[in-house]
């Protein structure tokens, strides 16, 4: 299981790399373009701005560890240890259903986004914002295995 965690760990990585590299590629040439060929290009824009939104909501959910979030920990960090369980377990909860109760409305919304498509490139909205559905689902699920994570009698802290 350990294996397929991290050969799946390394896959998201490597997405996440090729999202990076596409955005910065298509950076450079718009850059070029624009100031040393003096044509500029509307598509590099536009897959600037995609390649952003997809880089930024795949990391995320797949790449960055659930300690490298950004969080707000004042009070919990000056607690002792068994009422920080009961924090993160209520916030884990709060979380998990929050973003559960989210899926069908967002999952609607791109559906219905497909009907229009990017002015350049002629992507359809729904492939462009489709990542978000694949956001929600991997924190959701990433919270409901923290839920249990904690319940476990070896629960430590790992914020």
């Amino acid at each position: 299981m350990r294996r397929l965690l991290s050969v799946l760990q390394r896959a998201a990585d490597l997405v996440g790399a090729a999202l990076f590299a596409a955005l910065f590629g298509a950076f450079v040439l718009q850059i070029f373009m624009r100031y040393v060929v003096r044509e500029p290009l509307g598509w590099t824009l536009e897959a600037c701005m995609i390649a952003y939104v997809w880089m930024v909501f795949w990391a995320a959910a797949f790449m960055t560890r659930e300690r490298d979030h950004v969080a707000f920990t004042m009070i919990y960090d000056g607690v002792a240890p068994p009422v920080r369980r009961i924090l993160a377990l209520l916030s884990a909860l709060v979380l998990g259903a929050a973003f559960f109760a989210a899926l069908p409305a967002t999952y609607d919304f791109i559906s219905f986004m497909a009907l229009d498509k990017t002015w350049i490139l002629k992507i359809r909205f729904d492939y462009v914002y489709g990542v978000f559905l694949a956001f929600l689902i991997a924190v959701a699920v990433r919270q409901v295995l923290r839920v249990f994570d904690l319940a476990r009698p070896g629960w430590h802290d790992r914020l």
